[in-house]
């Protein structure tokens, strides 16, 4: 469907060793669980080797590292952070957030299309309806929200949306599904539904929305422009991090990597964007406070958005060999 400054070496070491934490949080909200390793991750050893290629690899890149952590097995869950303030990341995009979960807003010349709505009604209400306006926008053309997947901390919000500014509602079937399992009481009423590689157009923005399933099995990961005065950039959101249990489930969250990273690829992607704290996000969003106009902290460059992607892959392919190596045939 086609729709009409950088710091001195000690500040550094603080902010990774938190926002290590931080990403711990961010990927255990969505799934509603204590933590975020199986017994069979944590109890094989075939996956060492990987986790130390994606650390070799990460080098010292603060991203890279926050994602390292937040997929190493047995993390520890910190306190939720407190949220932060609304904020444009680009002219044209903004995040509106509850502190362990973001929603993006991306504002066009004729409307919103939100990227997951946070946790309920009341965050709707409370965080993005208000957040909107403190950026200058206006919460009534909010025309779709996309949910990249169906846990309650991205689609919470959006039968409120619905409900009070029509907007249109999207998620893939398999997760409309999900939701009508899981959630029937707090779910929006069933609406579009996303196909691989459907594009989104709003005004002059077209958003491509890619299946990546893995984290639920109809996750969504969408690419867009974002721009940042005469400079253009094309942005990702990988939609749903936190790795699956069995198996069968983590080789398709592998295999949803590599179809990801090819399409980033072709799209000439630039820009690395997360729902949750898991990369180094939140730390980012402060330097773009306090350094307006120094460099965007998300804009990456293709090589360190690929690297990302490549990080990812090495610490699947870790979760993977543990589960082998525990014995796990589902």
């Amino acid at each position: 469907m086609e729709s009409s400054p950088r710091r001195d070496g000690t500040a550094d070491h603080l902010s990774r060793r938190r926002f290590g934490q931080l990403a711990a949080l961010g990927l255990a909200a969505g799934a509603g669980v204590v933590g975020l390793a199986s017994p069979a991750a944590a109890a094989g050893t075939g996956g060492q080797i990987h986790y130390d290629r994606a650390r070799r690899l990460a080098g010292e890149d603060p991203v890279l590292l926050a994602l390292v952590r937040a997929l190493t097995p047995d993390v520890s869950i910190p306190d939720f952070p407190d949220p932060p303030a609304p904020v444009k990341l680009f002219d044209d995009l903004a995040m509106l957030s509850v502190g362990f979960v973001h929603a993006m807003a991306v504002l066009t010349d004729d409307g919103i299309v939100l990227i997951d709505a946070l946790r309920s009604a009341e965050d709707a209400e409370n965080v993005i309806v208000p957040g909107l306006r403190e950026l200058g926008a206006d919460p009534e053309t909010v025309r779709y929200v996309v949910v990249t997947h169906g846990h309650y901390d991205h689609f919470g919000g959006a039968r409120y949306l619905a409900d009070r500014y029509g907007a249109r509602v999207l998620m893939s079937p398999a997760d409309w599904d999900l939701v009508a399992r899981t959630r029937p009481d707090d779910a929006p009423a069933r609406d579009l539904e996303i196909a691989d590689g459907q594009r989104l157009t709003l005004g002059d923005t077209t958003i491509h929305l890619h299946h990546t399933p893995g984290h639920t099995p109809g996750t969504v990961s969408p690419i867009f422009p974002v721009r940042a005065g005469s400079e253009r950039h094309t942005a990702m959101l990988w939609g749903g991090t936190n790795p699956p249990e069995t198996l069968t489930e983590l080789r398709t969250y592998l295999s949803s990597i590599r179809s990801f990273r090819n399409r980033m690829r072709r799209a000439k992607v630039d820009v690395e964007l997360s729902n949750h704290p898991v990369d180094h996000g939140l730390d980012r969003v402060e330097q773009l406070r306090n350094q307006p106009d120094g460099e965007n902290p998300f804009v990456l460059g293709r090589r360190r958005t690929d690297r990302f992607m490549a990080v990812m892959s090495l610490m699947l392919r870790g979760r993977i060999a543990d589960a082998e190596a525990a014995g796990d045939g589902n």
